[in-house]
């Protein structure tokens, strides 16, 4: 695959009264396709889209970007000390994302596809900052209640403990959690990709990773929650499910298509967490399916 391609070359500067955000960003395809947005979540950045970008790119105008804190983007930068790190950081990370959207200046509404809690940054970019959609996918999103796996417990739970550890063991975990997001063994070189973010010398760290993984534990989203089921009378809205996903059970799949009216719900076997790896072809054809149904 062409690296070059997927470089995130563009760089996009949000300031508030209380952070700064920069996030790294590009376009694939022809600008006059209709636009297709790409939202990652945690623990991962825009390349877990780059196969099925390249599957789209000649019919749709691609957007990918790395969430700050991700990837190729810095860690926000905060002004002063006026709130907690845990709760409001998807709040901010949604706030940094509307930005970048409204930057864009698209003529028309972008589809929107989500995987992880990339799914509940684009619920409240649609809820909070009323952005509007051509369409919405949610592919093995965190966007409904309880939150947190049993690891994410234990780290919260000990937090101190665990900023402790040398960082070589953090990068160890970060390395053994990211390898039970498949159903499917990963490849060496793909695993070593999805963790160089957060090991000693990469773009991020391991206390990133640890970071990210306490403000899970504590997210509050009833005030979204309660809009879901407008989401779906407004706009199409589909999920797609890794069935075999062990991070977030399959359950949870059922109880978000209901809340949001979702008109589809489709289940992938042989699937975990990380359906973008685990089931490609599958996901891209039904991903494509769904995009021209709702071309505009």
């Amino acid at each position: 695959m062409n690296e070059e391609k997927f470089t995130l070359k563009e760089i996009f500067t949000h300031k508030t009264s209380t952070h700064e955000f920069q996030i790294h960003w590009t376009r694939l395809g022809d600008p006059s396709k209709p636009a297709l947005v790409f939202i990652h979540g945690f623990p991962w950045s825009s390349i877990v889209w780059q196969d099925l970008a390249s599957a789209l790119d000649t019919r749709y105008c691609i957007y990918l970007y790395d969430h700050p804190g991700f990837g190729q983007s810095p860690q926000t930068r905060r002004h002063g000390d006026n709130e907690s790190d845990l709760d409001p950081t998807l709040i901010l990370r949604a706030e940094a994302s509307a930005a970048l959207f409204k930057h864009w200046n698209l003529s028309k509404p972008a589809h929107v596809v989500a995987h992880d809690n990339g799914g509940l940054v684009s619920l409240r970019l649609f809820v909070e900052h009323g952005l509007k959609f051509a369409s919405l996918c949610l592919i093995n999103v965190v966007a409904i209640g309880p939150f947190g796996s049993p690891f994410f417990q234990l780290v919260a739970n000990n937090q101190s403990v665990f900023q402790a550890l040398p960082a070589s063991f953090i990068a160890g975990l970060a390395r053994s959690y990211i390898k039970t997001a498949t159903h499917r063994p990963l490849g060496s070189q793909t695993e070593d990709l999805l963790v160089q973010q957060w090991q000693e010398h990469g773009s991020q760290g391991p206390a990133r990773f640890l970071q990210d993984i306490v403000q899970a534990h504590h997210r509050a989203i009833g005030e979204v929650e309660a809009q879901y089921p407008r989401v779906g009378s407004q706009i199409p809205v589909k999920i797609i499910w890794g069935k075999n996903d062990s991070w977030i059970p399959s359950e949870r799949a059922s109880a978000l298509s209901d809340a949001l009216n979702a008109r589809e719900l489709v289940f992938l076997e042989d699937a975990g967490h990380l359906v973008q790896y685990d089931q490609p072809s599958k996901l891209a054809s039904e991903i494509t399916r769904w995009l021209t149904m709702h071309e505009q």
